[in-house]
């Protein structure tokens, strides 16, 4: 479903990633972990367009996708639910929502019909959201917000979402409410690459995983295989 291979990019004359490859399978949420600074989010932002490649290539679905902009990439299939969540404050929560859609229904005739149907699909995964949907979106609490971010990006009905970071500045209570959406998420089948600092949690609800170190990734394999390996159980899950 994505596909990464050997990618490269960074910001201005600093390249970040050196050779990043990796892959998603339809239906699996796999796991990118590593210390702060090792490229996880550049990695992100490299795959959804918001930073242009130097080199390597993107996948989605079989289709290039390296050097599009943000919002071609979005077009195609995949959403990106960024660090620090970035919901738009002034806005309602349904307004947020819409926003979500937006990039695939008729901007006119038929919107909004079209959109009240993934609208109750979403309301059904998140009635906290259904509670609070004509508040403005920057008067949630930071839970209320992540899953208003994830939310938003389940509206453009995406092929793979990009989830990074949902769990930071979060208090643990409700780090666990976010693991438990992405549980349900990973049991309708949505296909999830996350980012996530809690490296214990991410692979109690990932399928395979990564981890980075220094822009490369270092190693790899299934949750099983990373609690058996002494290099990540010293560094990330001591």
């Amino acid at each position: 479903m994505l596909k990464v291979e050997n990618l490269h990019a960074g910001y201005g004359s600093s390249e970040v990633l050196n050779g990043v490859s990796l892959h998603v399978k339809p239906g699996q949420v796999v796991a990118l972990i590593g210390a702060n600074g090792a490229g996880k989010t550049t990695t992100m932002r490299a795959i959804s367009g918001m930073i242009r490649p130097t080199s390597g290539s993107v996948l989605l679905d079989g289709k290039a996708a390296q050097g599009m902009g943000a919002a071609r990439i979005a077009r195609i299939g995949l959403a990106h639910a960024p660090e620090g969540r970035k919901v738009f404050g002034p806005l309602s929560v349904e307004d947020n929502l819409l926003l979500g859609a937006f990039s695939r229904l008729p901007h006119f005739f038929g919107f909004h019909r079209k959109a009240e149907e993934e609208l109750q699909r979403v309301y059904e995964l998140f009635p906290r959201l259904l509670e609070r949907r004509g508040q403005a979106a920057g008067t949630l609490s930071g839970g209320e917000q992540q899953m208003l971010a994830i939310a938003r990006a389940l509206m453009a009905k995406p092929k793979v979402i990009l989830l990074d970071e949902p769990s930071m500045g979060l208090a643990p209570v409700i780090v666990q409410e976010v693991f438990n959406i992405i549980r349900r998420l990973k049991d309708a089948g949505i296909t999830l690459l996350l980012v996530e600092q809690f490296a214990k949690s991410a692979l109690e609800v990932a399928d395979y995983a990564y981890v980075m170190e220094h822009g490369q990734i270092a190693v790899e394999g299934t949750p099983a295989e990373l609690n058996k390996n002494d290099r990540v159980l010293a560094a990330y899950l001591g």
